[in-house]
């Protein structure tokens, strides 16, 4: 074996250790400098804007919100993959084309099925 075929590992173990390390460390220095003091009274309220919070803060919102965020969030991912996608669509010819257009069908199947599902309407 070589010296060249572990070369490359050194910079894997090197992550490995000094990701846990800087982690630590944030951790250490948050530790060190935080404020000592606690004021019950202020940490215990409500944060609305600078607005004096009325009522409990422990609402319940409809599952739907979050459904809503979330298919916002995954369509939103797949917009950006078919932006990238869009820009080296030369290179890839017409097996390219294929896949993205495969994936945009998926896509369609999702978004369908979830307007079906009624998941897409807000009240």
């Amino acid at each position: 074996m070589s010296q060249g075929f572990f070369s490359g590992y050194v910079y894997v173990a090197v992550f490995l250790l000094a990701g846990p390390a800087f982690v630590a460390a944030g951790l250490l220095t948050a530790r060190i400098l935080a404020p000592k003091r606690v004021t019950v009274a202020e940490r215990l309220t409500t944060y609305e804007s600078g607005e004096t919070p009325y009522g409990q803060a422990w609402a319940r919102f409809p599952v739907r919100f979050y459904i809503i965020g979330l298919l916002f969030v995954v369509f939103d991912v797949e917009a950006i993959f078919i932006l990238a996608w869009a820009t080296i669509f030369r290179t890839l010819g017409l097996l390219g084309f294929a896949e993205v257009l495969f994936f945009i069908v998926i896509l369609g199947l999702g978004l369908a099925y979830a307007w079906r599902k009624g998941a897409l309407t807000w009240m």
